[in-house]
């Protein structure tokens, strides 16, 4: 950390507003530090009211009586170019310009008048834009330049009473920002403070006690920094009070499109549908420039035009916590010294169980109408729809902690009278783009047939393999607990139907019933335990199909047949002998040693 003196040695500053308050502080602190300094100030109440120039001269006289430079300039903001011409006559040049001068003219929008409006407008936004704009050609002739627009709370909040004043001051948070755009090639930097400071415009409107702890005084420092040559801010929102300051900026959510193809029209009824992901800001973005806006809505466009109707993006973030508490919840447990790989983060050989991966496909899947979008007539529920079959491939080696952001599309809709089956394709990315984890979920929806579609999938749909002719080559056998259903859904499957007795009787179930991909992931953990040593870096895929519902609490039984590098197997239920997942195999990266 640097603990060298900020100067402004041969640098000419500009502040307008600067005969009281924070005007007044920033001209003391830059004239302190060596800059030379112009202290404009019309002399007038709050209001906007009278003229006079004693208000800059005794600022003036305080910087020449501390040892500073400075001249005074009373010039109105409205005229811009002769503030600025003041400083070029003075001292030959312009460096720093902090546009500060304000009145206020508060009424309710009812009763604003069109002076309380075009004064206030013309004192903040007009005449910021005259000054900047005199002072511009100096700074990119000397190829330097430092700007502050002074917003306010009320710009970026709204404050009732105010609706003359927060319309200008907004109105500066846009032309800072493309100042900044136009001066950056030229070392010019524009930058906003959002101070709140007791002066003479806030006098009598803030509570007392809040108004002699909001000195100017405690902003000055943070203005002068943002005029150093130091700082490399540029088109930054800065609010400031109190001694404490902090970055504001405006983000954008990630939206929603509102056609299905880019050949339908939006119509008022789909952007209802939609309107809850419209306004979901939980994966807001902050977008630094109007390119990376366009860029957005290109991509939207791109993907409409190709025919992705369906496609959809969401992130899931992760570390140990959730590997461990997912473990559990398909029964890992510490009496297996095996296991402890999977629930102790200082293992040396921690990491995921693969099927961990199906959660982000799946999660993606529960939070956006895919499968419903996918229908003829949309009719898709959490009571008739049943997790049909289900495939997981890891591509790439697995991270124990991250965020992943999933793409995920409808890639296939049969019809199969009584149902409908809607085949889903998410891919699982990290922060830098590399490919981890590819899902395909088959999706069942009661009653969604009859609607003339094929019956048959396509080729896209990762197909099930029929166990081997013979007696397993292995056996294993987990007993679930009562208590599996509710500890597996904290992983963040929280369809009721595994918890909820009422909604389990709507579905069609007595009691709630296991997250098939809980049987899932019993019966991975039965496969790497018998044929890669626990080692989950040697999974590779996974297929399932789930054939039959498991109550928790049932002790469910592994048959496992070999084949080369494939582990086929068969997942029942002891008590009833029902087979509830098959047609299933394990894809492993090395051929594995025969047991």
């Amino acid at each position: 950390m640097s603990t060298s003196t900020l100067r402004y040695d041969g640098r000419v500053a500009v502040v307008t507003g600067a005969g009281a308050g924070l005007g007044r502080e920033y001209a003391l602190l830059l004239a302190s530090r060596g800059a030379k300094v112009v202290v404009n100030d019309l002399g007038g109440t709050h209001s906007g009211e009278g003229a006079s120039q004693r208000a800059a001269d005794i600022v003036v006289d305080e910087i020449r009586a501390a040892g500073g430079e400075a001249v005074a300039d009373y010039n109105s903001v409205i005229d811009g170019s002769k503030v600025i011409e003041t400083a070029i006559k003075a001292f030959g040049r312009v460096d720093i310009l902090i546009n500060n001068a304000g009145i206020l003219r508060d009424r309710s929008i009812v009763k604003t008048s069109d002076q309380d409006w075009d004064l206030v407008h013309d004192v903040h936004l007009k005449g910021s834009f005259k000054c900047t704009q005199a002072a511009f050609p100096h700074m990119k002739k000397q190829n330097y330049g430092r700007i502050i627009m002074t917003s306010s709370n009320s710009g970026i909040y709204g404050n009732f009473g105010q609706a003359n004043y927060s319309a200008a001051k907004m109105g500066l948070v846009g032309l800072a920002n493309t100042t900044a755009i136009e001066g950056a090639k030229n070392n010019i930097h524009c930058n906003v403070i959002i101070p709140t400071a007791a002066s003479r415009m806030t006098e009598g409107i803030l509570p007392d006690m809040l108004f002699n702890e909001l000195k100017p005084k405690l902003i000055a420092p943070v203005v002068a920094y943002l005029c150093h040559e130091s700082c490399e801010d540029n088109g930054s929102y800065i609010e400031s009070a109190a001694g404490w300051a902090t970055k504001v900026h405006t983000a954008r959510g990630k939206g929603a499109v509102l056609r299905p193809t880019i050949e339908d029209t939006v119509t008022p009824e789909y952007v209802e549908k939609v309107w809850s992901k419209v306004t979901d800001m939980s994966q807001a973005k902050h977008l630094e420039a109007i390119a990376h806006a366009s860029g957005s809505l290109l991509e939207v466009l791109e993907n409409l035009k190709n025919g992705d109707k369906d496609a959809v993006e969401d992130t899931f973030t992760f570390a140990s916590r959730e590997l461990i508490l997912y473990a559990l919840g398909i029964g890992a447990t510490t009496k297996n010294s095996q296991d402890l790989r999977f629930l102790y983060e200082n293992d040396a050989d921690f990491s995921p169980i693969p099927s961990f991966f199906v959660l982000p496909g799946l999660l993606l899947s529960m939070s956006n109408p895919l499968v419903g979008n996918a229908l003829p007539h949309s009719g898709a529920d959490l009571t008739n729809i049943l997790h049909g079959e289900q495939y997981l491939e890891i591509v790439d080696d697995l991270p124990t902690q991250g965020t992943l952001t999933t793409k995920g599309k409808v890639i296939d809709v049969m019809d199969k009278g009584s149902g409908a089956v809607v085949v889903t394709s998410c891919e699982s990315f990290d922060e830098n783009g590399r490919l981890l984890v590819k899902n395909q979920s088959c999706i069942f929806v009661v009653g969604a047939g009859k609607f003339g579609g094929k019956k048959d999938p396509s080729s896209d749909v990762v197909p099930l393999a029929p166990v081997p002719k013979r007696s397993p080559d292995s056996s294993v056998q987990y007993t679930t607990s009562a208590d599996q259903a509710a500890l597996y859904r904290l992983s963040g499957d929280l369809n009721p139907l595994h918890i909820d007795p009422s909604f389990a009787l709507i579905a069609g179930f007595k009691t709630p019933i296991l997250h098939g991909l809980c049987s899932l992931g019993f019966s991975l953990r039965a496969v790497l335990s018998k044929y890669a040593d626990n080692n989950a870096n040697l999974f590779k895929a996974i297929k399932v199909r789930f054939s039959g519902p498991v109550l928790p609490g049932q002790t469910l039984k592994i048959d496992m047949w070999q084949a080369g590098t494939r582990i086929h197997f068969l997942t029942t239920v002891v008590e009833t002998g029902k087979e509830v997942i098959s047609g299933a195999y394990v894809d492993l990266k090395s051929s594995p040693a025969k047991l």
